[in-house]
C-alpha cells in the first residue's frame, strides 16, 4: 500500500486508465472523476508514477488538463509518451493535443457496458 493511496484506490485508477481506447487521451482530472475521486488529479499522477513496468496500463494516454504531456519536454519520458501517442494516431499541434478531437468520452462506454473498469473488476 502506498502512503498516498490504498491498493483499492490505485486499482480503480488503473482500471479507469485501461478503459481509455487506443487513439484517445484523457486528463488526470478526468481519470480521477471517473474513478470516483473528484479533485484528486495528483493522486492519479502518483499512481501512474509508481506503476510497475509489467502492468498493462496505458499510462501514456493520460495528459495534463491543457492537452499537454506532463513530463518536461526533451526528457526520455516525454519522448516515449509522445512516440506512443503518435503510434496510435494521435496528432500533436506543437506540444498540445486537441482534446476536443482526441479526448476520450466514456459516455458510450457507460451506456453500453456500465462504468469504466467494471469489466476488469
Amino acid at each position: 500500500m502506498s502512503p498516498m493511496g490504498t491498493d483499492e484506490t490505485y486499482r480503480r485508477i488503473y482500471a479507469t486508465v485501461r478503459a481509455i481506447p487506443r487513439g484517445r487521451v484523457a486528463t488526470y482530472g478526468q481519470i480521477a472523476d471517473l474513478a470516483g475521486m473528484p479533485r484528486r488529479a495528483r493522486l492519479v499522477g502518483r499512481a501512474l508514477q509508481v506503476l510497475e513496468d509489467d502492468q498493462p496500463v496505458p499510462w501514456h494516454r493520460v495528459l495534463r488538463a491543457g492537452g499537454r504531456i506532463a513530463f518536461t519536454r526533451g526528457t526520455s519520458q516525454y519522448r516515449e509518451q509522445r512516440a506512443r501517442l503518435s503510434e496510435e494516431g494521435v496528432v500533436f499541434d506543437g506540444d498540445r493535443i486537441d482534446l476536443a478531437r482526441y479526448g476520450w468520452s466514456d459516455a458510450l462506454d457507460r451506456i453500453l457496458w456500465g462504468p469504466p473498469g467494471e469489466r476488469e473488476r
